[in-house]
């Protein structure tokens, strides 16, 4: 692997850096404000990252993007999360930029028409609803409960999901149901593209959550008699679990690094602190406990980044990094949380005010151990499959031997 990034990759890093830095870290908002930034603001940012040549640059390039590979998207995507807006600014930010990804994999010439181009352009927004209360899919999403029945020239989707991001003002939720309980649910799930207007689908309520909600909330949804057309299915019936994996493996990476770049801040913050707070007749940044958690902090980063271009890097050779992004969400989810932690320590009171974005960052950041596969369920894949090889080799010993 040559860890030297190339030239061009290098500018546009720098150009999205001094994009975020400029237009939109002073519009960000604070608890009690608002929660993000204003739908006005947000189209303004839009307009303003289309006109410096930054709008949703991991998109093919016959949608307007530069077709980055998972490492550029990488690059980039650290340097949008610096700010929470600036994802959004950028059109990279969850769960649209997910969806937009697994559209332009299997989404069919009309419905890439009537979905994907309007989300590109930043026309509509999406959300993705797999997750449903107990006992239904939360970490095991093979307990799948929503089912999809076969009627006249479409189907009728009944169930309940919750914590959909994104779900309210969203056009069309990407959801994935049970379409054949006679086999395993790794071949008897389906996914949907379910237009939010249509009857039968509730949106019951924005689940209140610790930190920001975000644009479009985290919500409880109900399918109630939802009736869609054949149209609507999304790839083909019954390998909604194979399109899941193509679309969550590299996306935990773009999640790893914007939130690194929120780490990465919050270190840059703190550091700035230590450089001027006086304590015990020195700066702060002269105490060894102070420049010990700074070194931990930036061992935390430099491992984190490595770990994820490590495996950005494989995604783009073509291998599976079914393990490697396991790894990497382990890792970043709690290192990140670290870095934070230790940036609102050194400053003190003012790391749990709302005079930096510290206490917000830390709020946020929680969550990120959780959503996306928690870290136990990520250790538990991790495992087996150092398990299966141990056992693999030590058959092979044995048989050898005979």
């Amino acid at each position: 692997m040559d860890f030297n990034l190339p030239p061009e990759l290098i500018d546009l890093r720098e150009r999205v850096k001094a994009f975020v830095r400029d237009e939109v870290i002073p519009l960000e908002g604070r608890s009690g404000e608002h929660e993000i930034i204003t739908p006005e603001q947000l189209l303004m940012l839009r307009q303003k990252a289309r006109d410096a040549g930054l709008y949703g640059l991991q998109l093919p390039k016959e949608y307007g993007g530069l077709g980055l590979g998972t490492i550029g998207m990488c690059v980039v995507f650290e340097e949008a999360g610096r700010s929470f807006p600036a994802a959004l600014a950028l059109n990279c930010a969850a769960p649209d930029e997910g969806n937009m990804h697994l559209l332009s994999l299997y989404a069919n010439a009309e419905q890439r028409e009537r979905y994907l181009r309007p989300l590109v352009e930043g026309e509509m927004r999406s959300c993705f609803a797999m997750t449903e209360p107990a006992p239904g899919a939360g970490s095991d999403p093979t307990m799948l409960k929503t089912r999809a029945d076969k009627v006249d020239s479409g189907w009728e989707i009944n169930g309940h999901k919750w914590f959909i991001s994104g779900a309210q003002g969203a056009s069309v939720a990407i959801t994935m149901a049970v379409t054949n309980p006679n086999v395993s649910a790794h071949e008897g799930a389906t996914m949907f593209l379910v237009p939010t207007d249509m009857p039968g689908f509730e949106i019951v309520r924005p689940i209140s959550v610790m930190g920001s909600h975000g644009l479009g909330g985290h919500c409880e949804v109900i399918y109630r008699n939802v009736r869609v057309p054949d149209g609507t299915v999304l790839g083909r019936v019954g390998e909604a679990f194979k399109m899941s994996q193509a679309r969550l493996a590299p996306a935990r990476l773009t999640h790893c690094m914007r939130w690194l770049g929120v780490a990465q801040r919050s270190l840059e913050i703190a550091t700035s602190r230590a450089l001027e707070r006086e304590a015990f007749g020195k700066k702060l940044s002269e105490h060894q406990a102070i420049q010990w958690m700074i070194a931990d902090s930036e061992i935390d980063l430099h491992t984190s980044r490595m770990m994820v271009m490590h495996a950005a890097w494989k995604h783009e050779q073509g291998d599976e990094i079914r393990r490697e992004s396991s790894i990497c969400k382990v890792f970043v989810a709690e290192a990140i949380n670290r870095v934070i932690d230790r940036a609102v320590q050194i400053c003190g009171a003012l790391g749990v005010s709302h005079d930096t974005p510290l206490a917000d960052f830390y709020a946020n950041a929680r969550a990120f151990r959780i959503y996306d596969g928690a870290s136990e369920v990520h250790r538990m894949v991790i495992a087996r499959g150092v398990i299966k090889e141990a056992q693999a080799a030590r058959d092979k010993v044995l048989n050898e031997g005979n």
